[in-house]
């Protein structure tokens, strides 16, 4: 019987590597798989649904499938990242800790942007920052167009103009964006860290009730899982294979040119225990919850679903561990 030809679209991980090489196979599945930056991939998928399957924005997912979409989640999340080190500040413009934002001009890639989401979450919920005395200056056009809540005072960065540029110039006092801002790669003293030892905030946020925020799920195609539903479970089995793969092999300080990479594994395992990156419903639900109250909250979904509903049922069976 010939096997089911699928496209898969996602990063260049680690913990893919195994799946991109070809070195696991799903199981019934010939599966081809284009590596591309996130947010060529997110367009793609939210704006034309290209790919059989595909790594997608969790929020992304969230507002599509509040919308209607034509695919499906499996609990599968490969990109997740602490954020207060992407808090960013004008310096000497009044702000020394967090709810000092309070009342300020605030950049962001987009409100639909991941980063973006958990960042305004976590600093509503854990630094007394209040979201609705904040004007949000956003970069780029949303990927799915939706109205925010009538409480959010968004705006558009001007064409020609960009966020860093902008909080260089005094026209912004922070910035809430999704990778390392040009500014703070070049050590410009104009601006800072909101959090000026953002690893230590993390590790604070995390063990004080917060979580290690989910970036990223894995969608599918509903034609395809209506027709052989088998694919949800064979992709989730397939992906947790690759994660362990990684896992092992990071387990030998030849893979890594990292000096201290075993001191580094050490500390994660005892912070995290043996798997940062769980695949399953259960262990993820309350950071889904999060994500579900802070999107409905700020008006990008106007459904707040179980979590349960997030995903294709089947796919939501325990998986065992392979190596």
């Amino acid at each position: 019987m010939s096997k089911l030809k699928l496209t898969l679209a996602c990063g260049d991980y680690d913990f893919l590597r195994p799946l991109i090489n070809g070195e696991i196979q799903p199981q019934g599945i010939d599966l081809n798989v284009l590596t591309m930056p996130s947010p060529e991939r997110h367009g793609r998928m939210l704006r034309h649904e290209e790919f059989d399957v595909c790594e997608l924005s969790l929020v992304g997912y969230l507002v599509a499938r509040d919308k209607g979409c034509d695919y499906n989640a499996i609990p599968v999340f490969p990109h997740r990242r602490f954020r207060h080190q992407y808090m960013v500040k004008r310096t000497g413009c009044g702000i020394e800790k967090p709810s000092d934002l309070n009342g300020k001009r605030v950049a962001l890639d987009t409100l639909q942007n991941s980063a973006g989401l958990w960042m305004r979450g976590i600093l509503q919920d854990h630094y007394g920052v209040d979201l609705k005395t904040i004007e949000w200056w956003c970069q780029e056009e949303e990927d799915i167009s939706f109205e925010p809540a009538k409480w959010m005072n968004v705006k558009r960065v001007p064409q020609g103009k960009n966020v860093d540029r902008m909080l260089l110039d005094g026209e912004l006092e922070a910035a809430l964006y999704p990778e390392t801002l040009p500014s703070i790669r070049s050590g410009n003293p104009k601006v800072a860290l909101l959090f000026p030892n953002p690893k230590q905030a993390e590790i604070e946020y995390y063990k004080n009730g917060g979580f290690f925020p989910i970036m990223h799920t894995v969608v599918v195609k509903n034609a395809i899982l209506e027709k052989n539903p088998w694919v949800g479970v064979s992709l989730v089995r397939a992906f947790q294979q690759a994660k362990e793969i990684c896992y092992a092999r990071n387990a030998d300080p030849r893979s890594f040119a990292l000096v201290w990479v075993q001191d580094l594994i050490r500390e994660q395992k005892e912070i995290f225990g043996p798997d940062p990156w769980p695949y399953n419903l259960e262990d993820n639900r309350a950071a889904l919850e999060a994500v579900i109250r802070y999107e409905f909250e700020q008006g990008m979904i106007q459904k707040k679903p179980a979590a349960e509903e997030l995903f294709f049922a089947p796919s939501l069976q325990r998986i065992q561990h392979y190596v």
